[in-house]
C-alpha cells in the first residue's frame, strides 16, 4: 500500500524551517503585481458566482458552503459506474463479455500502490495537502499561461476533475450531454468546484482517489485502472511494476498522443515524466526509476473484446437473446427504461442455461449439413424437457454485422420480439398440437374418419361460433398430397402419413375452441412476428409462423408428460459484489394430462419407428418420437423430435422465405426437382445434432400406451388380402426392414397396419414429409 500521509501534512522535503527571503527588482515586483491582480480577478468572478466566502473558495477549508448546496447527490460519492458484464454457460465457461464501458471497479487494497502513487504525482501532487481548490496551483497556472501567452496548464485539482469525470459518466451514450459536461464555462466551472468542495467534507482523500482510478478514461475502451491494466499489460492492476504504473499514469492527460499502442516513443517519455514524479516526490528510490526507466514498454496488449460479436461455437445468437431477455423481463425492471439502465450499467455475471457439449453439436450439425454460403440457412433450438432450459440454439450463418460474408444479427430460433425473423410456417410438425387438443378433449386415438383424398373445407364451430368456408376455386378445398392417400384412417397411420383430410375432420369433430386452448397452455398465442394468432382451419396445416425455439418447447412438452415449462435461458444473476440479482424461474403447468401426453409418444414413436421419420435413428438406438413437415413449393422443411431427456427442433430455409429448396445443393447433397422433404434436409441434421447431444447419456425409454392397429385395407391389386407383418422392432427406433420402395424406385412403401406411402415417401431418394401453407395445399 501506499503510504498514507495526514491530509494537512507538509509537502515531502519540507523541513518546516523558515525559508530564507528572496529579493527580486522591481521589475519583479511589478510581473508579481500583474499576477496578483490576475488571481484576484479570478477570485473575484469565482466568489461570486458561488457566494461561498473567499476563504473555502481558495480551498483552505471547506466549511460555511452556501446555504442550500448542504448537500451533494449520493452519485457523486459512489457513482454507479457502469462495468462489464461477463455471461457464462451452464459449466461456467465465458460466452461473452459485454459492455457499455469496459471497467471493473476495485477498492483501494486491490490497486496497486505504485498506481496510486503515480498518479497523484502526475496530476495532483499536493492532492493530499490541499482543499478542493489548490491556491498555488491556480497562481502557477496563471504564471505559466502568462509567460507562454496561452492556456497551455491548468489548475484543476484532482477532485474537480473527478466531479468533471462523473458528470461525463452520468451523461452516458448521449453525445450532447457529455459535450455539455465537457465544456470550459465560467458556469460549468463554478458548479464543479461548488461539489468539489463540499465532496472534500463527505469522503476522505483516499477514498476520492480510489473513485478516481475506477472512473478514469485510459484509451482503447478501457475505463478505470483495472481495465487499462488488462488491455495494454494483461494483468491484474495489483501486479503492476513501477515503469507498468507510471505508463498507465501517463495516459491520462492525453490518451491518444499518450498511446503506447501507436505511439510507442511518446509513452516511454511521458512514462519516464511520470517516474521523474515518483521520484521527487519520494515515492520511490532513485535505484527504482533507473530501473524502471530501463525497462522496455512491455505491452502485452489485448483488443477490446466487447458483445456478443465474440462469443464462439456459435454462442453469439443465444448471447443476444439472454441480452433480449434481461432488457424485456419485468424481473429485471418496471419498464423499457429501467431495465436498459440494469443492462447498461453492466458489473453483473449471468450464468445461463446453455450446455457447452450440446451446443457445440448442435452448432456442428446446422454447419455441416448446410454450408454458409449455401442460398437457404439451417437453425435449431435445444429444450430440456421439465424444465423450460434452453440447453442449445444454434444456426448455419455466423453472428456478425458483415453481410458479405454471410453474417447476420437476426436470431432464426427466436421470436422478431426477442431478436429474430418473423418465423417460418411449420407444416406437419404442427399437427400433433391438434391431436392432443382432440385427445385431451376425450376423443380416442383409434377414432377413424373418411380422410377422403380431396373435400370441402367444412363448417367448423369456434370459441366466438362458427367459421364458414367463404373460399373460391382451388382455395375451397384441402387435398392430400398423394392421389394413394385414401382413408378411412386412424390417428396412428394418419400421422406417420401426415393425411391433411384427416386433421381437417378431427378439426371438424371436436370444433376449434378446443385448439385454441391447447395453444393457449402451450404458450403460444401469437406467431413469430408478433401477431395475434387467427385460429382457423388451416391451422391444422402448419400455417402459422412459428420459431424453432417453440416448436422446440411444444416437443418439450409432450417428452414431459404433459408438463409444459415457459423457456428460460438464465439460471443466475451476481453482481461483481457477489450480491444475488432475482431472477425470473420458469412457470410450469400441466398443459394435457400424462394419458393424453402417453398417447401421443406412441402416436409419434410410430413415425420415427414406421412412418416418414424412419430414416432418423439414432446411432445408439435409443428411442426417440417426433414429426417432420414440409410446406408448399418447400420454401420450409422441418423436423422435431425428443428424447425423455432432450427435445430439438430443427428448420431448413431461406433466411427471409421464399426460396424453393428444389433443384439445388444443400451442403453436400443435391436435391433434385421433388425437392427437400422434412425426413431428406432437417432429419439428418436433427440426428446428427442428437447424436452428439446424447453421447454418453443413459438411454430412457417414453412412457406409451397400446393403440392398436386397425386391420390392413385390402390391395386392390393383390390376388389375396393383404396382411400385416409381424414387427420385430416394435416399441424402439432401429430402422425399419427393406420396405419395396427403395432408392430409385417408384414403388409404395408399407407401414405397419398395411397402410401404403406415396411413390418415394420411404425410400426414396427424397422421401419425406411436408405440409400444408394458407391455402390449405398440405404436403405429406
Amino acid at each position: 500500500m501506499a503510504p498514507k500521509r495526514p491530509q494537512a501534512s507538509p509537502p515531502p522535503g519540507n523541513t518546516g524551517a523558515p525559508r530564507g527571503k528572496r529579493r527580486g527588482s522591481p521589475l519583479d515586483y511589478a510581473g508579481h503585481g500583474v499576477k496578483f491582480l490576475g488571481v484576484s480577478v479570478l477570485s473575484g468572478v469565482l466568489l461570486a458566482g458561488m457566494a461561498l466566502p473567499a476563504v473555502g473558495a481558495l480551498g483552505l477549508t471547506a466549511k460555511n458552503t452556501a446555504e442550500g448546496f448542504s448537500n451533494i447527490p449520493d452519485d457523486f460519492k459512489t457513482p454507479p459506474l457502469t462495468q462489464a458484464t461477463q455471461i457464462f454457460d451452464a459449466k461456467g465457461g465465458l460466452i461473452a463479455k459485454v459492455y457499455e464501458r469496459d471497467r471493473t471497479v476495485l477498492t483501494a487494497d486491490q490497486m496497486s500502490p505504485y498506481m496510486r502513487q503515480a498518479q497523484v504525482d502526475i496530476e495532483d501532487a499536493r492532492f493530499y495537502e490541499h482543499g478542493a481548490v489548490d491556491l498555488k496551483g491556480v497562481l502557477r497556472a496563471i504564471s505559466k499561461n502568462a509567460e507562454s501567452g496561452t492556456a497551455s496548464q491548468g489548475a484543476s485539482t484532482l477532485t474537480q476533475q473527478y466531479v468533471k469525470n462523473v458528470n461525463v459518466e452520468k451523461a452516458g451514450d448521449d453525445q450532447a450531454a457529455v459535450l455539455e459536461a465537457q465544456r470550459k464555462t465560467l458556469g460549468r466551472k463554478i458548479q464543479e468546484l461548488k461539489v468539489a468542495i463540499k465532496l472534500e467534507e463527505d469522503l476522505t482523500k483516499d477514498q476520492i482517489l480510489t473513485n478516481y482510478l475506477n472512473i478514469t478514461f485510459y484509451g482503447h475502451q478501457a475505463y478505470g485502472i483495472e481495465a487499462a491494466s488488462q488491455r495494454y499489460f494483461s494483468k491484474s492492476n495489483k501486479d503492476l511494476t513501477v515503469a507498468e504504473a507510471a505508463t498507465l499514469a501517463g495516459l491520462v492527460q492525453n490518451p491518444s498522443q499518450y498511446d503506447p499502442v501507436r505511439f510507442p516513443d511518446n509513452a516511454v517519455k511521458r512514462r519516464n515524466v511520470v517516474i521523474d514524479k515518483m521520484v521527487e516526490n519520494k515515492h520511490i528510490t532513485a535505484d527504482q526509476a533507473k530501473e524502471a526507466k530501463a525497462a522496455p514498454l512491455g505491452l502485452k496488449y489485448k483488443d477490446p473484446q466487447n458483445g456478443c460479436i465474440t462469443a464462439q461455437a456459435g454462442m453469439g445468437f443465444f448471447c443476444d437473446y439472454v441480452r433480449h431477455v434481461v432488457k424485456q423481463d419485468p424481473a429485471f425492471g418496471k419498464n423499457a427504461a429501467e431495465r436498459k439502465k440494469f443492462w447498461d450499467q453492466g458489473g453483473l455475471n449471468i450464468y445461463t442455461t446453455l450446455d457447452p457439449d450440446k451446443q457445440a453439436a448442435a452448432q456442428a450439425a446446422v454447419t455441416t449439413k448446410v454450408k454458409v454460403t449455401d442460398p437457404v440457412s439451417a437453425a435449431t433450438t435445444m429444450i430440456e424437457p421439465g424444465s423450460g432450459k434452453i440447453l442449445a440454439m444454434a444456426q448455419t450463418r455466423p453472428y456478425g454485422l458483415e453481410p458479405s460474408k454471410n453474417q447476420t444479427v437476426v436470431n432464426l430460433n427466436v421470436d422478431a420480439a426477442m431478436g429474430g425473423g418473423n418465423g417460418f410456417q411449420p407444416g406437419s410438425t404442427f399437427k400433433p398440437i391438434i391431436a392432443a387438443a382432440a385427445l385431451e378433449n376425450g376423443m380416442s386415438p383409434t377414432k377413424a374418419f373418411p380422410s377422403e383424398n380431396r373435400i370441402e373445407w367444412p363448417t367448423m364451430k369456434t370459441c366466438e361460433g362458427t367459421w364458414k368456408n367463404t373460399e373460391r376455386g382451388d382455395k375451397r378445398f384441402v387435398p392430400n398430397e398423394s392421389k394413394s392417400e385414401v382413408g378411412p384412417y386412424e390417428l396412428k397411420q394418419a400421422m406417420a402419413l401426415s393425411v391433411n383430410t384427416y386433421f381437417v375432420q378431427m378439426e371438424q369433430e371436436m370444433g376449434l375452441c378446443p385448439v385454441k386452448q391447447m395453444l393457449d397452455k402451450l404458450g403460444i398465442s401469437s406467431t413469430a412476428s408478433g401477431d395475434k394468432i387467427d385460429v382457423v382451419p388451416s391451422i391444422t396445416l402448419g400455417t402459422k409462423e412459428m420459431s424453432p425455439l417453440t416448436m422446440a418447447n411444444v416437443y418439450a412438452t409432450f417428452a414431459a408428460r404433459g408438463k409444459h415449462c415457459t423457456p428460460i435461458a438464465v439460471n443466475k444473476i451476481t453482481t461483481v459484489d457477489g450480491k444475488d440479482v432475482k431472477v425470473p424461474a420458469s412457470s410450469c403447468s400441466q398443459a394435457f394430462s400424462e394419458q393424453t401426453a402417453d398417447a401421443m409418444n406412441t402416436v409419434l414413436l410410430n413415425v420415427t419407428e414406421k412412418g416418414t421419420g424412419a430414416s432418423l435413428g439414432l446411432e445408439d438406438g435409443r428411442q426417440i418420437a417426433g414429426k417432420t413437415g414440409t410446406t408448399d413449393k418447400k420454401k420450409a422443411a422441418w423436423f422435431s423430435g425428443y428424447t425423455p431427456q432432450l427435445a430439438t427442433a430443427v428448420w431448413i430455409g431461406g433466411p427471409t422465405g421464399g426460396v424453393e429448396m428444389k433443384n439445388m445443393k444443400i451442403g453436400d447433397t443435391y436435391y433434385g426437382a421433388d425437392g427437400v422433404f422434412g425426413a431428406t434436409g432437417p432429419g439428418p441434421i436433427w440426428k446428427m445434432a442428437m447424436d452428439g447431444a446424447l453421447k454418453g447419456s443413459p438411454k430412457e425409454t417414453l412412457p406409451t400406451i397400446d393403440i392398436p392397429d386397425p386391420a390392413p385395407k385390402p390391395d386392390p391389386n393383390a390376388t389375396a388380402p393383404a396382411t400385416a407383418p409381424a414387427d420385430p422392432n416394435a416399441g424402439g427406433n432401429p430402422p425399419p426392414a427393406q420396405n419395396p420402395g427403395g432408392p430409385g424406385t417408384n414403388a409404395g412403401g408399407v407401414i405397419g397396419g398395411g397402410f401404403t406411402f406415396p411413390p418415394g415417401v420411404i425410400g426414396g431418394a427424397d422421401g419425406g414429409n411436408g405440409n400444408g401453407n394458407g391455402n390449405g395445399h398440405g404436403r405429406p
